[in-house]
């Protein structure tokens, strides 16, 4: 009977941590999980391994829960200090840091960022840049990214370059998912139910369930794939 009670306890707790944990994460943001900078890192460790102690405590779990908020109001609060000052925000976030300008390596930044220049060449590999010669300028960013300036001559070139003025793309937008309309993405559209059928009709499809993604592009066509990938086999491409 002990033994199912404790077990019962557990699951309590490490249900109990799971929501807290989700909680903090949307307190603070999107940014700890995409562009964590050192101290998002060390926290994001710190309140995950407190979470854990959380879901395996059982004679106390308010002290590790007690920790976990603690770390997470912490967090939130420095969060709002860097968006506020300029000092702390170079401070705890850092600064970026130019590791390469104008052909001319920086050695007291790559000593800095704790680099050195085989990791340096790796990413400027990596970022498609096997000639330095190609590189005007090369930053460290706060987030431990590195970005990439081109010299002129060697950037990709534009349309406005070539004298050409396309029409705008507009990002796409899932109308049908798994085979399912996204009524409410085709209401934001403009669009209606009916119009998205007729469109699919006129690409041979009776019915959403024979789509697997169906994206829409501002235009009067539908980006179809469909369920069935004999269906593509069959010579029908995207948009047809």
């Amino acid at each position: 009977m002990e033994q199912v009670l404790g077990a019962l306890q557990a699951l309590g707790t490490t249900l109990v941590s799971i929501a807290v944990l989700f909680l903090l994460t949307k307190l603070m943001g999107a940014k700890q999980v995409s562009q964590m900078t050192m101290f998002d890192y060390v926290v994001g460790i710190t309140i995950g391994s407190i979470a854990a102690e959380l879901a395996t405590e059982l004679e106390q779990p308010a002290l590790p829960l007690t920790a976990l908020v603690a770390y997470g109001a912490a967090a939130y609060l420095i969060s709002v200090l860097t968006n506020k000052s300029l000092k702390a925000r170079g401070l705890i976030t850092g600064k970026p840091l130019v590791l390469l300008e104008n052909g001319v390596i920086r050695r007291e930044n790559l000593k800095k960022a704790r680099l050195d220049l085989n990791e340096f060449l790796t990413y400027c590999r990596i970022n498609g840049y096997f000639d330095l010669n190609q590189i005007h300028t090369a930053i460290l960013e706060h987030n431990g990214n590195v970005s990439f300036l081109p010299r002129e001559q060697d950037r990709p070139a534009t349309p406005e370059d070539l004298g050409s003025h396309p029409k705008q793309a507009n990002v796409q937008t899932p109308f049908v998912m798994d085979g399912r309309l996204l009524r409410e993405n085709i209401r934001k559209a403009g669009k209606e139910e009916s119009w998205v059928h007729r469109a699919l009709l006129r690409q041979g499809y009776r019915q959403e369930s024979q789509v697997l993604l169906a994206l829409w592009d501002g235009g009067e066509k539908l980006t179809v794939f469909p369920m069935d990938p004999a269906r593509r086999d069959t010579g029908r491409s995207p948009g047809a």
